[in-house]
């Protein structure tokens, strides 16, 4: 039995009944690709050993115990294990039932294998000489993302866990809809917007859900203390902790903004911080791998233009952005831009923002897998004249250097929904937009 095809077409139904609290059903799912290692990644506190011990229930729906094993080497009694202790484990789970050796499929679940001292070329032979499947999961300064690969030598496949999505936040609410939002009721509809907008503030984190906003905040700011420490300062061995707290805080509290590596070091330099550039720039990348931060380029087959524009930067969770804000602002716009970034991330787009030579700005040109490219401007107040027409002008500006791309504008509610006739663009809510099925992961 593949684990991806049995996995996927029984997790539904395996997990049904356990639809809130930690156990809610994550969407994701393990690209059906055969002799691959499934490596889940993704930053701390997202949900990555949940969705472990998930695909190993959805197995057991339909497998016996055996054939779905769940190791945690986080757990005290596993601490000391080295890879030949792993392959020792192996031998005598099929010393205890041999007649699985060889005949039927042993789904192996390895949370936390990054404390297994070479665990990579452990899993390599087990997949390359046993009937098997194998999920790794572990921390994200073990696990990074570009270091998967290099790890398993190709043999990996990554499945990124982030936090929820407003389908999953909607399901750990017990409020998931399952009929169209064209079916909606005025009531259904005011039900999901109001389920929104606490989206857009208490973000995705499971853990953080139900809790009241000073515990919150204080829960996602020790997150990203924990990333910083763990995943860029202990595992580089990085010196300067204040100027990378500083470079923190100014990402998270500028959401969607511009940022350049230049304007960044001017300004650390200005605050008494002895740094060069090539530091700055280390940093980003260390905050991105760790999945804290994403930084979006602008739209160029230009590699030059990309390194010498500034980029827009996005936190993982629009939670955060409330959880460093400290001008108390609303942040409305730049909490649904950067949730709408994080469902293109999701769905696997490539993005980028477009900036015309008029000067004017298009939020995102994302260009879906295997789909074609599509223009995306987010705005949570339309029906204002003076937005109607920056936002109409960016998408006209930018659809002359796209003229066959089509153009999306997402706005935060409904009520704008009048306003997409003329226009050539459509128009949707950002809700109904992240719960459209045709484009769900």
């Amino acid at each position: 039995m593949n684990i991806t095809s049995a996995m996927n077409q029984k997790l539904n139904e395996a997990l049904l009944p356990l639809a809130q609290g930690v156990r809610t059903r994550r969407d994701a799912t393990l690209p059906n690709v055969p002799n691959k290692i499934h490596a889940v990644i993704g930053m701390r506190r997202a949900g990555k050993t949940t969705y472990l011990r998930q695909l190993q229930a959805a197995l057991r729906a339909t497998l016996p115990p055996e054939q779905a094993l769940y190791l945690s080497f986080d757990d005290e009694r596993v601490a000391d294990a080295d890879a030949l202790q792993l392959g020792a484990l192996v031998e005598e789970h099929y010393r205890r039932y041999p007649e699985l050796r060889g005949k039927r499929t042993v789904h192996w679940f390895l949370d936390e294998i990054q404390l297994v001292p070479g665990w990579e070329r452990f899993v390599r032979r087990l997949v390359d000489t046993e009937n098997v499947t194998v999920v790794v999961s572990g921390s994200s300064s073990k696990m990074l993302s570009r270091e998967v690969h290099t790890s398993l030598r190709g043999r990996g496949m990554e499945t990124v866990i982030a936090p929820f999505g407003f389908r999953e936040f909607l399901r750990h609410r017990g409020a998931e809809p399952s009929t169209d939002p064209r079916t909606w009721s005025l009531a259904q509809r005011s039900k999901i917007e109001k389920h929104f907008a606490d989206y857009l503030v208490v973000g995705g984190f499971p853990e953080v859900q139900g809790l009241a906003a000073p515990l919150r905040m204080e829960l996602l700011q020790g997150y990203v203390d924990t990333v910083l420490f763990r995943d860029v300062v202990e595992r580089y061995g990085l010196t300067q902790v204040s100027a990378l707290r500083w470079v923190v805080r100014h990402c998270l509290r500028n959401p969607a903004g511009s940022f350049s590596v230049h304007r960044l070091f001017t300004d650390l330099r200005a605050q008494g911080h002895n740094i060069g550039k090539e530091a700055v720039t280390a940093m980003i990348a260390h905050l991105e791998d760790a999945f804290l931060i994403a930084a979006v380029p602008i739209a160029t087959d230009s590699e030059r233009q990309k390194n010498s524009n500034p980029r827009k930067v996005y936190p993982a969770d629009p939670g955060l952005i409330h959880a460093f804000d400290v001008s108390a602002r609303a942040n409305t716009g730049h909490a649904l831009e950067t949730a709408v970034y994080n469902e293109l991330s999701r769905r696997r787009a490539s993005v980028a923002y477009v900036k015309t030579a008029e000067g004017y700005e298009v939020d995102f040109l994302a260009h879906h897998a295997g789909k074609q490219r599509e223009l995306i401007q987010v705005c949570t107040d339309m029906g204002e004249a003076e937005t109607d027409e920056r936002e109409w002008r960016a998408l006209q500006q930018a659809r002359k250097v796209y003229p066959r791309v089509p153009a999306l504008v997402l706005t935060q509610n409904h009520d704008a929904m009048e306003q997409q006739a003329n226009k050539g663009t459509r128009i949707a809510a950002a809700y109904e937009w992240m719960l459209s099925e045709a484009q769900s992961v």
